[in-house]
């Protein structure tokens, strides 16, 4: 499946987020970055399996259209196709698009996760615009794992380094916990590579219809925790899901230019692991983020 996000997307600076050295700094390594084959497409945003698997929303929308689309809360996929249309004439450099805006970060309010996701996409767009960067924010903290994804890849467009903790989380080992009680019965076994939204499980209890856990992001499945047959609580851990290798990529290019030294032991792991046993492409880049961030740390040092 092809990405939909731009190729060469443009980083802005904000000095509220960094100092005038800083930025002069991540300037210069932005310039580094453009020759190195590990970083050649630095933003990036994880792809929404769920919004864009089986759907197209080539077809142009008129103005009228769009002022349609944007506010009609009862078809998301309405919402979507609007979206993906103000993204794209955002990249043109299209300034009338600005009108709708407001109606853009009002989707962050939107009930549908599916919205959200694609929103903390386009939002990362215009890095000039302060009512997206504050909304992108805020969505760090939104309950759907690939919203805050999304969200802390856009910020990097920013020269913000807010989120940083979920891109590090973007590396780490995801704990997934039963959506209800009931007997477990699993639909998936340990080794499966598993993408967002895919059955997981059945959650079981006389009388009533299955409960269905699914994966809220992609990854393999590492260890289960609970036995087939269990009887498990609401909330109760019952899987654990290693990285998928495009998020792990997506992290650490983003980590290039926001990573801190404290973050070295995690973008380390993926440097030492047998190359055999994931992407070469992880591995590059990974090397690639360790070797910017302690070029990073050592310039500090010496300024100090």
């Amino acid at each position: 499946m092809e990405s939909l996000t731009p190729e060469h997307p443009r980083i802005a600076y904000n000095n509220q987020s960094m100092s005038v050295s800083e930025t002069q700094s991540f300037e210069a390594r932005r310039k580094r970055a453009s020759r190195t084959l590990a970083v050649v497409a630095v933003l990036f945003v994880v792809v929404p399996f769920l919004f864009w698997r089986g759907t197209w929303f080539g077809r142009s929308l008129s103005e009228d259209e769009l002022g349609q689309y944007i506010t009609d809360t009862e078809h998301p996929r309405h919402n979507q196709h609007a979206l993906v249309q103000i993204s794209e004439r955002i990249d043109r450099g299209d300034a009338s698009v600005k009108r709708w805006y407001p109606q853009v970060v009002n989707l962050a309010a939107s009930p549908h996760p599916e919205i959200r996701v694609t929103l903390a996409w386009v939002l990362g767009a215009d890095t000039h615009s302060e009512e997206f960067h504050r909304t992108l924010l805020n969505l760090l903290q939104d309950p759907e794992p690939l919203v805050r994804r999304n969200a802390a890849l856009s910020l990097v467009r920013f020269g913000d380094r807010s989120g940083r903790p979920e891109l590090i989380n973007m590396l780490r080992p995801y704990s997934v916990h039963s959506s209800a009680a009931g007997t477990l019965r699993y639909s998936a076994k340990p080794g499966d590579s598993i993408e967002s939204g895919a059955l997981l499980a059945k959650l079981e209890n006389p009388g009533k219809d299955a409960a269905e856990l699914r994966a809220p992001v992609p990854g393999k499945i590492q260890t289960l925790l609970a036995r087939e047959g269990d009887s498990v609580s609401a909330g109760q851990e019952i899987l654990v899901l290693s990285p998928s290798s495009e998020h792990a990529w997506e992290s650490l290019r983003a980590l290039y230019f926001v990573g801190a030294p404290g973050d070295v032991p995690e973008v380390e792991q993926f440097v030492k692991r047998d190359a055999s046993a994931m992407d070469g492409k992880i591995q590059q880049q990974a090397s690639a983020t360790l070797a910017e961030i302690l070029h990073r740390s050592a310039d500090s040092s010496s300024v100090h």
